[in-house]
């Protein structure tokens, strides 16, 4: 049974100058297991289908489970099985951590005892009677995460859990999502930090204005259609320039890169021909090298948009 399954998902608002679709024929696989991420720039539609499979919306059109319960009418059923973190927790500034979970646990009859067990899973137990006033930006997260896991929930559901985080923060996140889901646990993680969710997630699906562009694993979007490979060849900037007009003689898609040399963008099966095109022009390589794909790579050509905000800590 999948964690998460949608077919067809389609929000649409009204707006000023007319209809507006945040989902438009949405499709979604989140298998059980692992760390799956939810990829996409902002306003692609991440955070809508989250609060759909929550039940904080209803959609126009589409069908959705979550752990096997339709979405919205069996929800109930299975809710205390989810964890989600859309929005930051309304956390007392003045009360400890350990406070503010003691009293997150009684408003929901949840057992005391698992609050020092989830201040401990985000690695919070030696911080735990700091004011909340006093955590930096990644320990508020991590506090968020702690609230999430008090009903010791299966699916954990994180929208943006690195936002606005700092290296170190981003880290902690990374590290936290990994030993989660070494719990047994399926957690699925939204973001527009491509190389985050390349070094966290086992599975991916790419989302673009409201739809699903691919999933699968991040290997294979990694391995893609496409290659590229770095060219250099003995010489000039005249060397240079005739082994370019050779390999676009011979159809070969290149730019250049940060230090002059050429990158060729060929099927893996072709890049023998490279060598072969400049060969038969008595052009001689001394560099033909694979360059590794990155998830952002994957994203641009598979959406054909400017990339999100890749990377960004600030």
């Amino acid at each position: 049974m999948a964690a998460i399954e949608a077919v067809g998902l389609t929000k649409q608002y009204h707006g000023r100058r007319g209809p507006i679709r945040a989902l438009d024929g949405l499709d979604l696989e989140v298998p059980e297991g692992g760390v799956f991420g939810f990829l996409g720039a902002n306003g692609a539609g991440k955070t809508t289908t989250i609060r759909a499979a929550i039940g904080q919306l209803r959609l126009t059109k589409g069908a959705m489970r979550v752990l096997g319960a339709t979405v919205p009418e069996k929800l109930p059923t299975v809710i205390d099985r989810i964890g989600a973190l859309v929005e930051q927790p309304s956390f007392f500034p003045g009360f400890s951590g350990l406070r503010n979970l003691q009293l997150l646990a009684r408003s929901r009859s949840i057992p005391l005892s698992r609050v020092d067990d989830a201040l401990h899973t985000v690695g919070l137990a030696d911080r735990a009677d700091s004011r909340f006033s006093t955590y930096s930006l990644g320990m508020k997260q991590r506090l968020g995460v702690a609230a999430v896991l008090l009903k010791d929930p299966e699916l954990l559901i994180l929208d943006e859990p690195a936002n606005g985080l700092d290296p170190q923060g981003i880290l902690e996140m990374r590290t936290l999502l990994r030993e989660l889901a070494g719990q047994g646990r399926t957690i699925f993680v939204s973001s527009h930090i491509l190389s985050e969710i390349q070094q966290t997630c086992d599975r991916v699906a790419i989302v673009a204005h409201g739809r699903t562009i691919t999933s699968g694993t991040v290997t294979a979007l990694l391995q893609g259609a496409v290659s590229r490979f770095r060219v250099a060849v003995p010489g000039g900037e005249s060397e240079h320039a005739a082994a370019a007009q050779v390999l676009s003689n011979a159809g070969f898609r290149g730019t250049t890169d940060d230090r002059g040399r050429l990158v060729v963008e060929v099927t893996t099966d072709r890049a023998h021909e490279v060598t072969r095109a400049l060969s038969i022009a008595s052009i001689y390589i001394s560099e033909l090298s694979p360059i590794e794909r990155t998830l952002e790579d994957a994203f641009l050509e598979l959406t054909h948009e400017d990339r999100p905000d890749i990377g960004d800590a600030s």
